[in-house]
């Protein structure tokens, strides 16, 4: 065989596609995992900035009406709605014999009860990016050493230690780590920010339901037609 073909013969692509392409299957299958996890990641991404939009609409929303003391809306379905329909029924079921502090108390826990249910709607999915983000490198790790340990076969298999033999089985290793990176990096970096954002978003109407407490607390009578205008 003339040697000037030999290049021709062992000639690869380095192409992202190529190195894909021309893996082994296991680190294929590392790869197309670590895809796959980008893909849910990312949707989770999106539907919660979403959502923690219109989380933190309904919060001002709720703080102008504590603040107004408007009246009461139960009507909808955004937390802000929710929280007031708790805080209207337990307004309602009151008990002649209990403090203004223990019917605060009462109505407080009822619109608390009533937020946690909702945040915990906000968090699904956020385990998500923070397995995503911590397991991914590991997962492309495996890939590596896997792809590298081939590359030592091949070395081994041709008793030629040239890079030309080397090269392949090294990039489709350390393509699967960059992966495993890519993956990583945006997940534990958008889980930060989103947790952030359900805390702010879980003060804001905490902060909120404190004075609204201490109006329906305070003043019966006022509240008592606020609530029956409903």
């Amino acid at each position: 065989m003339d040697p000037t073909s030999a290049p021709a013969d062992v000639a690869h692509d380095f192409s992202f596609i190529g190195l894909f392409l021309q893996a082994d299957p296991i680190v294929k299958g590392v790869m197309i995992l670590l895809v796959v996890a980008s893909i849910a990641c990312w949707t989770v991404v999106f539907e919660k900035i979403v959502r923690i939009a219109a989380a933190k609409r309904q919060a001002r929303t709720f703080d102008a009406l504590v603040r107004s003391g408007g009246a009461l809306e139960s009507s909808g379905g955004g937390i802000d709605a929710q929280i007031t329909g708790a805080a209207v029924e337990a307004w309602r079921d009151q008990d002649a014999t209990e403090t203004r502090a223990e019917r605060r108390d009462r109505i407080e826990r009822a619109m608390r009860a009533a937020l946690t249910v909702r945040i915990k709607r906000l968090q699904t999915g956020l385990p998500l990016l923070a397995t995503s983000g911590s397991t991914a490198p590991f997962i492309g790790l495996f890939g590596t050493v896997w792809g590298i340990m081939n590359s030592f076969t091949s070395i081994a298999k041709s008793q030629d230690t040239s890079l030309a033999v080397v090269a392949p089985g090294i990039a489709e290793a350390l393509f699967a780590t960059a992966i495993g990176l890519i993956v990583a990096i945006p997940a534990v970096m958008a889980y930060n920010k989103l947790i952030n954002d359900v805390g702010r978003v879980q003060s804001s109407f905490i902060s909120s339901i404190g004075i609204l407490g201490n109006r329906l607390a305070r003043d019966r009578a006022v509240h008592g037609r606020a609530a029956a205008a409903e």
